[in-house]
């Protein structure tokens, strides 16, 4: 699957028998439909989250395609404290999340569900690309 953000290559990393797709060009993270209330550990929890999220027409982001129809994705904002946008698909194959965007909105879960395990596993995932590209 490609990247909708840099148009490489992803890898899918498997967390718990979930399969995340990952750019360790630029650190972008796809979830296929339903991985994230899976990642997220309680589906309540993220439906409040999700559901005080709105349509976002004012942003800087660029478009992006679907890696799984190709359509143009919705631009979401969720949160409160600190917002996140993050990229939708509008036939629903999945959610695409810039590198920070799932961190941020996982904080905002924290406080909801007291969870970080994924918001840690990801972190290793990409701290270890950094390390290994840095050569340290």
């Amino acid at each position: 699957m490609k990247c909708p953000a840099c148009n490489e290559l992803m890898i899918v990393v498997e967390y718990d028998r979930i399969e995340v797709d990952c750019c360790v060009v630029c650190s972008g993270v796809w979830l296929d439909a339903g991985e994230i209330e899976l990642l997220f550990g309680d589906h309540a929890a993220w439906d409040r989250l999700i559901s005080s999220g709105r349509r976002s027409t004012a942003t800087q982001e660029k478009v992006r395609r679907c890696p799984a129809c190709r359509k143009k994705m919705d631009k979401l904002v969720a949160g409160t404290d600190t917002p996140v946008t993050f990229d939708r698909c509008p036939r629903g194959e999945g959610l695409w999340f810039d590198q920070g965007e799932l961190d941020t909105l996982l904080r905002h879960g924290r406080v909801m569900t007291g969870g970080e395990t994924v918001t840690s596993f990801l972190a290793e995932v990409f701290q270890g690309r950094n390390q290994a590209n840095s050569g340290g």
